[in-house]
């Protein structure tokens, strides 16, 4: 299995594992995302100036899933914080490794730009997630509150 950052002949075999990801936080009919947020996304990931990253996990030339992430400031530190924004493997992938190396890989991605941090959220109703993500990081505590505009 490769790791490896996402490449502009990726975008067939990435869309659908993000319309996989969407539709499993039920993000569709009047909660879809976008095709016009979907293709700025795309090209945010392919832009060097953005601070916007894509990996996939490629095996025998199909993509088994992704990860986004990106870097932003805080008022508490002065090096970067990397957010982990999406994950999502193909249902065959799953409990083959494949989130694991995803979320390593980002790890890495983030040592190397220097960051202080990984830290992602999931859904409390996520327990699948929930069972890799307790060996590979610190549950934090927090509560996440949101407000939309």
């Amino acid at each position: 299995m490769l790791i490896r950052a996402v490449v502009p002949g990726d975008y067939d075999a990435w869309a659908p594992l993000w319309a996989g990801y969407n539709a499993f936080y039920e993000r569709v009919g009047p909660s879809a995302v976008p095709e016009a947020v979907t293709r700025t996304t795309w090209a945010r990931f392919l832009d060097p100036a953005e601070p916007m990253h894509a990996l996939v996990a490629e095996q025998d030339g199909r993509l088994l899933g992704l990860v986004h992430y990106l870097f932003h400031r805080s008022t508490n530190m002065v090096a970067p914080n990397c957010y982990l924004a999406d994950l999502f493997t193909t249902a065959e992938a799953r409990g083959q490794g494949v989130g694991r190396a995803l979320i390593e890989a980002v790890y890495d991605r983030a040592r190397q730009a220097g960051a202080f941090r990984v830290y992602w959220q999931t859904h409390e109703s996520n327990a699948t997630a929930q069972a890799l993500y307790n060996k590979l990081a610190e549950r934090s505590g927090f509560i996440v509150y949101r407000h939309a505009l």
